[in-house]
């Protein structure tokens, strides 16, 4: 017990001294600061403060690591240093693509993966780390694509969960000129797991155990920092939907590869087309998704019966009042609007209260109202789709 709570201290310490760590936070910081800058140019403020990304980075990703871990750590799941160097790389790299999509765990470890065969099967020198990849052996390692599985199973289950706070906003025009909106959402999760990996410290408690062996017979414990990287485009229907439909496919697609990958335990060889099957599969959900969304009618755009809200400013009147993105507010104090111009004076007849007409997103017309106080923002906060935008170019 002793030699197992003194590994969980020395793995956990060794968590900050991964570059993948710092990293990640930075790139965060980056995309926060990128979104303000756009969300100004367009709409002279931001929907969210440049921190908003750095919050979502470690809360629930520590949470899912955990419990990730402790399956990991129970079904004896052991990797190699090899394989966790090789991820750490292709993470870096996947980087400089600048599509956040490919930092999933689902391209980092499967490319790891095919890399650690193509360097046993070739004899490669790899400075520095020399030793560890020459422990490596000429053979498959299935433990990695269970991890793999796993940590799909985890994207999925944060896309579900988190994915769909915080979008933002986006102006642009359409194929005919027309001017519409779209909600993007560009998101880094830290998902740090404990991982059991060859080393001098701890021995097998039990004869099977680890049931994903490499060979080894000692080993130690390593906290590893696993990035989820992505990126989701949304215009042709709610972003909170549709971002949902996508979180739920990879999560139902990580449990069918953690199935699979559970059978390359007894045929290897079975775990190379099921790494292929993930990474093949994976772009094809994004894909789908992505013609999916680009053949609906672009969800937001002017409208005769009122104005469409494509943003919401936390803190603001509209978003004590309730207001969802979606939403069309058809009346202001009693007032028909069809634009932005109509709507302020109609705020100005009664600047200490606000009655709305809302349409809500199934068509229900509801009706909403405040007070409205000194220091309140006097657009509500609300953000449209309007002439008088700056627009980024065509959207679809």
């Amino acid at each position: 017990m002793q030699a197992w709570l003194f590994e969980l201290l020395k793995g956990t310490g060794k968590l900050f001294l991964h570059p993948v760590f710092y990293y990640i936070v930075f790139l965060t910081g980056v995309l926060g600061v990128m979104r303000v800058k756009r969300e100004r140019k367009s709409f002279h403020i931001r929907a969210f403060d440049a921190f908003f990304e750095l919050r979502q980075l470690f809360p629930l990703g520590m949470i899912v690591g955990l419990v990730l871990s402790l399956v990991a750590v129970a079904a004896g799941i052991a990797i190699p240093f090899a394989a966790i160097l090789l991820i750490a790389g292709f993470t870096f790299i996947w980087s400089l693509t600048a599509n956040i999509r490919l930092m999933s765990p689902v391209y980092t470890v499967g490319a790891a993966f095919f890399a650690i065969i193509l360097i046993a099967e070739n004899s490669w020198s790899i400075p520095v780390f020399s030793e560890a990849f020459q422990s490596l052996g000429d053979k498959v390692y299935p433990s990695i694509i269970v991890l793999l599985g796993l940590l799909l199973v985890a994207e999925g289950f944060l896309i579900l969960n988190n994915g769909s706070k915080g979008t933002s906003p986006k102006l642009g025009k359409s194929r005919r000129g027309q001017n519409v909106g779209a909600h993007e959402v560009r998101r880094f999760w830290i998902l740090p797991m404990f991982l059991l990996v060859p080393g001098n410290a701890l021995t097998l408690p039990f004869e099977w155990w680890p049931v994903f062996h490499i060979g080894a017979e000692t080993y130690s414990l390593l906290f590893v920092p696993f990035a989820v990287g992505f990126y989701q485009r949304v215009q042709g229907m709610l972003p909170k939907q549709s971002i949902e439909i996508l979180g739920r496919q990879v999560l139902t697609f990580g449990i069918l590869i953690t199935m699979l990958s559970i059978v390359g335990y007894w045929y290897p060889l079975l775990s190379i087309v099921v790494a292929a099957v993930a990474i093949i599969g994976r772009e094809t959900i994004s894909l789908m998704q992505r013609m999916k969304d680009d053949s609906l009618p672009f969800y937001f755009s002017k409208r005769n019966n009122g104005l469409m809200i494509l943003g919401i400013i936390p803190g603001s009147p509209a978003d004590r009042m309730g207001l969802q993105v979606g939403e069309l507010v058809s009346k202001i104090n009693g007032v028909q609007v069809r634009d932005e111009q109509v709507l302020y004076e109609a705020i100005q007849k009664n600047r200490a209260h606000c009655k709305l007409e809302v349409l809500d997103t199934n068509g229900e017309v509801r009706f909403v109202q405040r007070a409205l106080y000194e220091g309140d923002h006097y657009e509500l906060g609300i953000l449209f789709v309007q002439d008088g935008r700056k627009y980024d170019k065509k959207i679809g």
